[in-house]
């Protein structure tokens, strides 16, 4: 399942997933459509993002990503904001930071703290109780949108991985 949905890294790195070698021949592999009914894929800079279209609780979407040799989205830039912001077309997804280890210590999945955030007005607030992970969206601002939830809650999700090139 990584090949299918992460294939387009390979193309980033010059290969095409379309074929492969079989006995020294090149021969084209059956088609495959990235953008099914389970998600979507996305290149921005030097990443390749899955998008969900089915939504799980954080722990669970992590847990997906992981099996498809990614993890949770971690947001380095406000160009990358941006961009994850502008391909949710106004919903809500899970990211890859969360204060689940210590209240008001956010880190990345990667254990990296965070150090440029784009909350939302109000937020992080906690206004549910036990709000401890964070979804991204677009309702208002196409920058300022974090916002923290129960991890409990369902949500699609959006994973990240890095093409080394």
């Amino acid at each position: 399942m990584v090949v299918e949905i992460f294939a387009s890294a390979d193309t980033v790195r010059g290969h095409d997933p379309d074929t492969e070698k079989e006995g020294g021949d090149t021969k084209k592999a059956p088609d495959t459509d990235l953008n099914t009914d389970k998600g979507r894929c996305f290149n921005f800079d030097s990443s390749v993002y899955y998008m969900s279209n089915e939504e799980k609780n954080w722990e669970e979407s992590r847990q997906d990503c992981r099996e498809k040799g990614a993890d949770l989205v971690i947001i380095n830039s406000k160009e990358e904001q941006e961009f994850i912001s502008k391909i949710l077309s106004r919903r809500k997804a899970w990211i890859g930071l969360n204060d689940r280890d210590r209240e008001g210590e956010w880190k990345w999945v990667d254990g990296t703290p965070l150090n440029t955030g784009f909350w939302g007005q109000s937020e992080p607030n906690s206004a549910a109780g036990e709000e401890d992970c964070v979804v991204i969206h677009d309702h208002t601002d196409p920058v300022w949108n974090w916002s923290d939830y129960p991890c409990s809650r369902q949500f699609i999700w959006i994973c990240e991985k890095t093409v080394v090139i």
